[in-house]
């Protein structure tokens, strides 16, 4: 039974928690909205406003939206305002939203499991060219946003969209956003088990439903069967990770309680093994006990995370089983550790099938629309219909004959699309930045790709995988405290004692092979001017130190404060 702030959930009402007092928690009977965002959702579904955007805000444009729906509601359809050009990094946190606003928005297509057609990626391709100034980038959450986008726009770009199966439902705002999937589900030949059907019934059953479309926060989720951990699986609310049984077979390891922004958190197994039939059933009770006993009076607070830091995997385990499935799972293994540290599928691989997948690598996710109708058209041309993002601002190409795979590869490398692209280009990730976020303090995607173009030029023989994350603020989505290099933007004094861009620095960060998050030296910031120089330096001294087959982020944790600054 769903609690509502109208209905609690009686199973579960009468349970006591760590932290039951005053947090606003439905399932404890706090259903009184206890700050302004709490309201706004009680007082409407966020999935009601596209009514209002179609029949009223597309007719009247931009200066009719209601304030609650322009800075809360419209998120439930992937719409946000973007920042207004021209406000420096020392007004985000002084201004006022409606100062910072821009009358434009960026959108987020949603595109779970990565999965797209051909066509499909020429639709996103001519929305971006009509109605995003030809704006595009891939995420790290495997979506496509555009900039640039008006309101009067939005009936014709959801037409557009949803007439080839794709959606801005619930891609932002406290809703279950995009599901990650592995990009190389069902044709890896190393794949455990290929999890597409379960999200394709997480997708039927729990988007765009009202059941859940008032969480305290929003809700990551992520599903992958391939040895690589491909999905980040580490940092997000809920993850179900391929592992085999010993004698269940292939299933899944689920995670809970990931995440990071400014209260990094990892994961934690519930030490259950669920069946690829159980998963649906699994996250629904796992985002269930979110929207019950999540915490609400604190948006700072309000993530899974510390509901679960709170409870332990111990507790949250029996409060699923007992309360919300009504039986109990099976105990299982943990996932093993991946044989190699790129996780991102970059390159030529062979499928199960005998034909070849080919991964390449944008700077920073930084496409165009012009680009994206290019990708497509190779695609087709070289005998593929589908394509798939990356959860690491990446693109594959699927299903491309033996025979065709170096013609495609010419054409992708002449649209500076690397199929085999150095280790700068190919493990640096930015998050927006100041050109468009309101929350960002510094520039970021074009400062990446410039530090991409010297750290190339400077160390042409550098061969060590490494992973350099730039944000523009401490909301970390480009996932700084999980960088070999995370750079979290901020306002910095250069030499002369002026107030200038630059970049708290942690280093040694990790997912994957040993997850944990980056170090960070007292006092160690550099300006964005000093950044090639500074990662030259740091990069150049892991060459010099480094033992036989050492990580940079295994030496980051041992090396000396003066070889890290």
């Amino acid at each position: 039974m769903a609690a509502t702030p109208d209905k609690p959930a009686p199973a579960v009402s009468r349970r006591r928690t760590g932290r039951h007092r005053g947090e606003g928690q439905w399932a404890v009977g706090h259903m009184t909205p206890l700050n302004a965002n709490e309201q706004a959702k009680r007082d409407d579904d966020g999935l009601n406003v596209r009514t209002r955007i179609e029949t009223i805000y597309a007719k009247r444009g931009f200066d009719s939206i209601d304030g609650a729906d322009l800075r809360g509601r419209m998120r439930w359809w992937g719409l946000y305002t973007q920042r207004k050009p021209g406000i420096d990094g020392g007004k985000t946190a002084i201004l006022e939203p409606e100062e910072l606003d821009d009358k434009y928005f960026m959108l987020r297509v949603r595109i779970d499991g990565g999965r797209l057609t051909t066509h499909q990626l020429r639709v996103i391709g001519e929305i971006s060219q009509e109605f995003a100034r030809g704006t595009a980038d891939i995420t790290d959450r495997q979506n496509v946003q555009y900039h640039w986008i008006r309101i009067e726009d939005m009936p014709e770009i959801w037409r557009r969209l949803e007439a080839v199966g794709l959606s801005t439902t619930e891609a932002c705002g406290d809703t279950p956003r995009v599901i990650l999937g592995s990009p190389v589900a069902g044709i890896a030949e190393d794949e455990i088990i290929d999890g597409t059907p379960a999200i394709d019934e997480i997708y039927r059953r729990i988007v765009g439903n009202k059941d859940f479309s008032n969480l305290p926060r929003k809700f990551k989720s992520a599903i992958s069967g391939s040895p690589l951990l491909d999905v980040a699986h580490e940092i997000n609310d809920i993850a179900f990770v391929g592992v085999h049984h010993p004698e269940l077979g292939p299933g899944f390891d689920v995670w809970v309680g990931g995440g990071l922004s400014t209260n990094p958190k990892i994961g934690v197994r519930l030490g259950t093994w669920v069946s690829l039939d159980e998963v649906p059933d699994v996250y629904e009770g796992v985002i269930s006990i979110f929207r019950d006993f999540g915490y609400r009076r604190l948006r700072t607070r309000a993530r899974l995370k510390f509901l679960v830091a709170d409870w332990g995997p111990e507790k949250f385990r029996q409060v699923l089983e007992d309360d919300y499935l009504q039986r109990k799972l099976a105990d299982g293994p943990a996932p093993e550790r991946p044989v190699q540290e790129w996780r991102d599928h970059v390159g030529v691989h062979r499928q199960r099938d005998g034909r070849f997948y080919v991964g390449f690598a944008p700077r920073v996710g930084r496409v165009d629309g012009t680009t994206l109708l290019k990708i497509s058209e190779l695609a087709a041309e070289h005998g593929s219909d589908r394509l798939r993002t990356t959860a690491e601002q990446k693109m594959i190409v699927l299903d491309v004959p033996e025979d065709r795979v170096d013609s495609l590869v010419e054409g992708l490398e002449a649209l500076d699309l690397r199929v085999t692209p150095s280790p700068f280009r190919r493990g640096t990730m930015a998050c927006t930045g100041i050109e468009f976020c309101k929350l960002a303090i510094v520039e970021t995607k074009a400062r990446a790709a410039s530090l991409i173009d010297e750290l190339e030029r400077r160390l042409p023989e550098f061969d060590q995988p490494i992973t350099i994350n730039v944000n523009g603020c401490p909301n970390a989505c480009a996932r700084i405290q999980v960088a070999d290099i995370g750079l979290k933007g901020q306002l910095v004094l250069d030499d002369s004692g002026n107030q200038v861009e630059g970049f708290q620095v942690h280093l040694g960060g990790a997912l994957g092979l040993d997850p944990g998050f980056g170090r960070k030296v007292r006092g160690l910031k550099v300006t964005s001017a000093e950044l090639p120089d500074y990662v030259e330096r740091v990069v150049r001294r892991f060459q010099d130190e480094r033992e036989e087959g050492e990580r940079f982020a295994t030496w980051a944790a041992r090396a000396s404060e003066e070889a890290l600054s």
